[in-house]
């Protein structure tokens, strides 16, 4: 008797990219060059665009995905509904680099931006002046824990997209996938794929910012596991920019300012 083989639930390639730069990371590095305590945005941080020079770097990371042949470029696409993350995907095929339309994009709110509260558009500066406390309060959990009033930690981001990858195993197994997203939930999805340890992400994150427009990307490998696993192939790899001569930026996202 023939047994139907084993459907693995990963996909085949799974790309994380951060969003452009954005009008955000302009004002926050004015801000803290200006020594203020206040990061200058007019806008609600799900409403923040891209800079014109984020607009560039989506188009040279589009350019970069269409040099591909066509079965092997994304086949499904979810981005945050922030529209700094929704600007890039959106360019990303007007690039040629994304067959996916973008009506058929999956927004999912599980891939936002993680959530500042009350520290919201504050420098570190000011997060020093205004909540004295809280500026203890992360210094003696950590980053990882610490959750400032109205916001979340990493562990709360990395609780959203645990459920996120269920939804990615159970509707897009076997499939080309990209993720456009924000630097927390980069460092958050390696986190959760390679089983990492808070001491371990911390590390990768104090290495240096996730640029924006990077490239971050797993593979499948069938001998990874009982049913397989997803593999880093690489990491914020930046190359498309520069190949482009697009100027390579990794500010984090203005409210990130004791990320």
């Amino acid at each position: 008797m023939q047994h139907a083989p084993i459907q693995h639930p990963w996909p085949e390639r799974l790309w994380i990219v951060r969003h452009g730069e954005s009008a955000g990371n302009v004002a926050r590095d004015a801000a803290h060059a200006a020594g203020l305590g206040r990061i200058d945005i007019a806008e609600r941080d799900v409403d923040v665009p891209l800079s014109p020079l984020g607009e560039r770097q989506s188009d040279a990371l589009g350019r970069w995905f269409a040099a591909m042949p066509a079965v092997e470029r994304p086949d499904v696409v979810l981005t945050s509904p922030y529209r700094r993350a929704m600007r890039t995907a959106e360019r990303l095929h007007q690039s040629g680099g994304l067959p996916v339309h973008p009506n058929d994009f999956v927004i999912d709110e599980r891939l936002r931006e993680k959530e500042f509260g009350v520290l919201d558009r504050l420098t570190t500066a000011g997060i020093r002046r205004e909540f004295p406390e809280q500026a203890e309060f992360r210094r003696l959990l950590g980053k990882f824990y610490h959750r400032p009033p109205g916001g979340e930690s990493w562990c709360d981001v990395i609780l959203r997209l645990r459920s996120a990858l269920d939804t990615v195993s159970l509707h897009h197994g076997g499939r080309r996938v990209l993720i456009v997203g924000h630097q927390v939930v980069v460092l958050c999805l390696r986190y959760l794929l390679e089983s990492l340890t808070e001491e371990e992400i911390l590390a990768i994150d104090a290495a240096g910012d996730v640029a924006n427009c990077s490239i971050t990307e797993y593979r499948f490998d069938a001998q990874a596991g009982p049913r397989g696993g997803l593999l880093l192939h690489r990491y914020n790899v930046v190359a498309p920019l520069e190949e482009a001569g697009a100027p390579v930026t990794a500010e984090p996202d203005a409210a990130v300012a004791a990320r």
